[in-house]
Formats: C-alpha cells, structure tokens, sequence
C-alpha cells in the first residue's frame, strides 16, 4: 500500500478512539475524551524527551540537552493552555456525563506517574492503582528505581569535575531527595562562572515552575468545575490537588536564589 498522510498517522484508527459512554450522547463528552487523551499524548512525549535528555546529560553533550530541555518547556505551556479549553465546559455540562466515568480518575494516569517519578517525586503507594494493569505496572517500577532527571544532571556536573559529594551520586534514589548545601554551593559557583550551564539551570527552573503552573491550573479548573466534591474514583478532589501545589521538583535551585550576589 502507498504510503498516504491518513495510513502513517493512522488517522482513522486515531479519530475512532473516543468512544462515548453516555447514553444518550451528551455533546461535552467528546470534549473531554479528546482533551485526556491530548495530555496522554503530550505526557508520552515528554518522557520520550526526558528520556533522551538524560542521556544527552550522561553523554555531556550539553547543546542538544539546552534544545531538548527547551522543547520540554515548550510542551509544557500547551498542557496549561489546553486547560482554558477544558474550562469553556460548565459545571453543568459536565456533570451531564460525570456518573458515566465511573471509578475512572485522573489519579489512574500512569504516565503522568512516569513523570513525577523522573522528577524525583517517588511514592510506592502508587503502585497499588494499577494492580490491575501489569503493563503500567512495571513501566512504574522501572521508574521507581532509575536516576531522577536532577540525578542525571548531577552526574553530568560530576563528570566536568565539579565537586559531588560521594553519599549524593550515590544516595538511594528511590527516596526523595534532600537540598545540600554543598550542592548549592556548587550551583552558585556555577551561576557566577559558567554561562552555559547556567542557562541549563535556568531551563530546569522554568520546568519547575511550568510543572507547578499546570498543577495550579488543574486545581482551579477542578474545583470550578465541581466544588469541593468528592473526585471520580473516590479520591478528594480539588482539596487533594491543592495539596501538590507549590512543591518545587528542583527545591536547591530555588534555595540559591536567597544567596544570590550583585557582581
């Protein structure tokens, strides 16, 4: 078969991915269907890119992972911005359909999982929403025990000789990473005396900051949509949400800000 736009993209297996479960059909269902399955979409995508970022990072080459942590970013603001779509659905409008959904939840989002994990925010106590799935499953528990993307970025500064402590390239890295002040030290040495890595700080700041922007707007958009109700799937709904927000993934970049000094 000649190679078309539609059989590469599988365009008609993609457009017939959203199945509606309300009967009769409500309109705002189809909404979002397509929006969930948009951000699971990004999600892969920004795995696939941290994934190679880290291993630019490991490799040192630090020019493609500046363009890679860039494109991150960048997916980033699309997640926020697709949260203004979800929003022109009223309460009402989606509550036409919410009883549809069940126990399905967006706590069920394995990928999303997948990234937290990379970001350093590890919590076995996941593992048990997926029981049902072994697929996700191990994606997870490979997760669970590799390198953070922070890791990996330490490692790379290891490697161009900056001073990592031992117990830090070495820690457990199942467990949630603790600021160090000699670490700090080292970033602040290297916002004074390396331009370029620097930049690349910067970047995983803004990473940061985009990561808790959409967990911002998630909340909000959650609870002008249902209140203070219970989630699908028995979880707390917006109170939980609110509880994420604020928690920096890359918590010695915002500490150093502190010790900053005018040259």
């Amino acid at each position: 078969m000649e190679l078309t736009y539609s059989n590469y993209l599988k365009i008609k297996e993609l457009i017939n991915l959203q199945e509606l479960r309300s009967n009769p059909n409500e309109h705002d269902e189809m909404l979002f269907i397509i929006i969930h399955q948009s951000y699971e979409l990004w999600f892969k995508q920004i795995l696939h890119e941290i994934d190679y970022l880290s291993n630019l990072l490991i490799n040192n080459q630090l020019y493609k992972a500046l363009h890679t942590l860039k494109r991150v970013n960048t997916i980033l603001k699309v997640l926020v911005h697709q949260v203004d779509i979800l929003e022109t659905m009223t309460p009402l409008e989606f509550l036409s359909f919410r009883d549809y959904l069940e126990s399905a939840s967006g706590f069920q989002s394995a990928q999303f999982r997948e990234l937290e994990f990379i970001l350093g925010k590890k919590n076995i106590s996941v593992f048990q929403n997926f029981t049902y799935d072994e697929y996700f499953l191990n994606k997870l528990k490979n997760r669970y025990n590799e390198n953070t993307l922070w890791d990996n970025f330490l490692l790379f500064l290891h490697q161009n000789n900056f001073n990592i402590p031992k117990e830090i390239l070495e820690r457990d890295k199942t467990k949630p990473y603790i600021p160090n002040t000699d670490i700090q030290k080292i970033l602040i040495n290297i916002y004074s005396n390396d331009p370029l890595i620097a930049q690349f700080c910067e970047l995983l700041v803004d990473l940061d900051e985009g990561i808790q922007e959409w967990r911002y707007r998630h909340s909000k958009m959650v609870e002008r949509t249902i209140g203070n109700k219970t989630g699908t799937g028995g979880s707390c709904g917006a109170d939980y949400l609110k509880q994420t927000l604020f928690k920096p993934v890359f918590p010695d970049l915002w500490i150093i800000r502190t010790d900053f000094t005018k040259k």
